[in-house]
Protein backbone atom coordinates (compact mmCIF):
# COMPACT_ATOMS: atom_id res chain seq x y z
CA UNK A 1 0.00 0.00 0.00
CA UNK A 2 1.52 3.71 -1.07
CA UNK A 3 1.27 6.21 1.09
CA UNK A 4 -1.48 8.02 -0.75
CA UNK A 5 -3.87 4.72 0.20
CA UNK A 6 -2.33 4.55 3.94
CA UNK A 7 -3.74 8.81 3.77
CA UNK A 8 -6.59 7.98 1.88
CA UNK A 9 -7.96 5.19 4.54
CA UNK A 10 -6.65 7.60 7.19
CA UNK A 11 -8.88 10.89 6.08
CA UNK A 12 -11.71 8.24 5.46
CA UNK A 13 -11.83 7.32 9.14
CA UNK A 14 -11.05 10.58 10.25
CA UNK A 15 -14.58 11.95 8.48
CA UNK A 16 -16.02 8.92 10.14
CA UNK A 17 -14.72 10.15 13.52
CA UNK A 18 -15.98 13.74 13.45
CA UNK A 19 -19.55 12.45 11.93
CA UNK A 20 -19.26 10.56 15.65
CA UNK A 21 -18.26 13.76 17.43
CA UNK A 22 -20.89 15.50 15.77
CA UNK A 23 -23.41 13.54 15.93
CA UNK A 24 -22.92 12.60 19.61
CA UNK A 25 -22.47 16.21 20.66
CA UNK A 26 -25.80 16.83 18.91
CA UNK A 27 -27.48 14.39 21.08
CA UNK A 28 -26.25 15.39 23.63
CA UNK A 29 -28.35 18.66 23.19
CA UNK A 30 -30.86 17.12 23.08
CA UNK A 31 -31.19 14.05 25.85
CA UNK A 32 -33.08 14.23 28.51
CA UNK A 33 -31.41 11.96 30.84
CA UNK A 34 -28.67 13.71 32.78
CA UNK A 35 -27.15 10.26 32.11
CA UNK A 36 -27.54 9.69 28.55
CA UNK A 37 -26.09 12.98 28.22
CA UNK A 38 -22.76 12.43 29.92
CA UNK A 39 -22.66 9.27 27.86
CA UNK A 40 -22.89 11.23 24.62
CA UNK A 41 -20.23 13.74 25.59
CA UNK A 42 -17.85 11.38 26.83
CA UNK A 43 -17.97 9.29 23.49
CA UNK A 44 -17.83 12.97 21.22
CA UNK A 45 -14.85 13.84 22.72
CA UNK A 46 -13.68 9.96 22.45
CA UNK A 47 -14.13 10.60 18.42
CA UNK A 48 -12.22 13.77 18.64
CA UNK A 49 -9.28 12.19 19.93
CA UNK A 50 -9.50 9.25 17.70
CA UNK A 51 -9.90 12.02 15.00
CA UNK A 52 -6.47 13.98 16.30
CA UNK A 53 -5.25 10.76 16.78
CA UNK A 54 -5.63 9.69 12.57
CA UNK A 55 -4.27 12.98 11.53
CA UNK A 56 -1.35 12.83 12.89
CA UNK A 57 -0.66 9.54 10.95
CA UNK A 58 -2.10 11.41 8.20
CA UNK A 59 0.59 14.36 8.57
CA UNK A 60 3.12 11.35 9.41
CA UNK A 61 2.86 9.81 5.96
CA UNK A 62 2.63 12.74 4.13
CA UNK A 63 -0.68 13.94 3.51
CA UNK A 64 -2.99 16.31 4.11
CA UNK A 65 -5.72 15.79 6.91
CA UNK A 66 -9.25 15.73 7.01
CA UNK A 67 -10.73 18.59 9.26
CA UNK A 68 -14.49 17.66 8.74
CA UNK A 69 -16.79 14.79 8.91
CA UNK A 70 -18.18 13.34 5.71
CA UNK A 71 -21.07 14.73 3.32
CA UNK A 72 -22.95 11.41 4.57
CA UNK A 73 -22.25 12.49 8.09
CA UNK A 74 -23.81 15.75 7.38
CA UNK A 75 -26.80 14.59 5.72
CA UNK A 76 -27.28 11.99 8.78
CA UNK A 77 -26.93 14.81 11.18
CA UNK A 78 -29.64 16.86 9.71
CA UNK A 79 -31.70 13.65 9.52
CA UNK A 80 -31.53 13.33 13.45
CA UNK A 81 -32.19 16.54 14.22
CA UNK A 82 -35.09 16.26 12.13
CA UNK A 83 -36.23 12.73 13.70
CA UNK A 84 -35.32 14.68 17.06
CA UNK A 85 -38.43 17.13 16.40
CA UNK A 86 -40.56 14.93 15.00
CA UNK A 87 -39.82 12.79 17.71
CA UNK A 88 -40.27 15.43 20.57
CA UNK A 89 -35.93 14.80 20.84
CA UNK A 90 -37.26 11.10 22.83
CA UNK A 91 -33.88 9.59 24.44
CA UNK A 92 -34.95 6.63 22.45
CA UNK A 93 -34.97 7.77 19.26
CA UNK A 94 -31.40 9.78 20.08
CA UNK A 95 -29.96 6.43 21.06
CA UNK A 96 -31.66 4.55 17.66
CA UNK A 97 -29.86 7.14 15.40
CA UNK A 98 -26.40 7.52 17.47
CA UNK A 99 -26.58 3.48 17.20
CA UNK A 100 -26.85 3.56 13.20
CA UNK A 101 -24.02 5.84 13.26
CA UNK A 102 -21.83 3.54 15.10
CA UNK A 103 -23.01 0.82 13.11
CA UNK A 104 -21.86 2.88 9.86
CA UNK A 105 -18.47 3.92 11.99
CA UNK A 106 -18.12 0.03 12.60
CA UNK A 107 -18.88 -1.10 8.93
CA UNK A 108 -15.37 1.68 7.64
CA UNK A 109 -13.14 0.72 10.77
CA UNK A 110 -14.00 -2.87 9.45
CA UNK A 111 -13.30 -2.31 5.54
CA UNK A 112 -9.69 -0.28 6.96
CA UNK A 113 -8.84 -3.44 8.59
CA UNK A 114 -9.58 -5.93 5.78
CA UNK A 115 -6.67 -3.69 3.60
CA UNK A 116 -4.08 -6.61 4.01
CA UNK A 117 -1.25 -4.32 3.27
CA UNK A 118 -1.84 -1.21 6.10
CA UNK A 119 1.30 -0.92 7.89
CA UNK A 120 1.61 -1.84 11.11
CA UNK A 121 1.65 1.39 13.22
CA UNK A 122 -1.34 2.42 11.50
CA UNK A 123 -3.07 -1.11 11.69
CA UNK A 124 -2.68 -0.92 15.94
CA UNK A 125 -3.99 2.11 15.71
CA UNK A 126 -6.95 1.57 13.74
CA UNK A 127 -7.55 -1.57 15.61
CA UNK A 128 -7.62 -0.37 18.84
CA UNK A 129 -9.89 2.58 17.78
CA UNK A 130 -12.13 -0.38 16.40
CA UNK A 131 -12.14 -1.71 19.18
CA UNK A 132 -13.12 1.49 20.92
CA UNK A 133 -16.32 1.91 18.96
CA UNK A 134 -17.40 -1.66 19.08
CA UNK A 135 -18.03 -0.70 23.00
CA UNK A 136 -19.73 2.68 22.03
CA UNK A 137 -21.96 0.80 19.75
CA UNK A 138 -22.31 -1.95 22.69
CA UNK A 139 -23.38 0.85 25.38
CA UNK A 140 -25.95 2.57 22.77
CA UNK A 141 -27.39 -0.53 22.01
CA UNK A 142 -28.07 -2.12 25.58
CA UNK A 143 -29.00 1.96 26.25
CA UNK A 144 -31.59 1.97 23.92
CA UNK A 145 -32.57 -1.50 24.44
CA UNK A 146 -33.56 0.17 27.97
CA UNK A 147 -35.16 2.97 27.29
CA UNK A 148 -37.49 0.94 25.19
CA UNK A 149 -38.28 -1.23 27.11
CA UNK A 150 -39.00 1.66 29.75
CA UNK A 151 -41.56 3.18 27.48
CA UNK A 152 -43.93 -0.02 27.15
Amino acid sequence: MDKKDVVDTLNTLIETSKDGEYGFRLSAEHAKSPQIKQIFQARAADCAQAAAELQTLVIRYGGKAETDGSTTGSLHRGWVSLKGTLAGFSDQAMLEETERGEDAALKRYRAALQKDDLPAEVRSVVEIQFEGAQRNHNQIRALRDQAREMSN
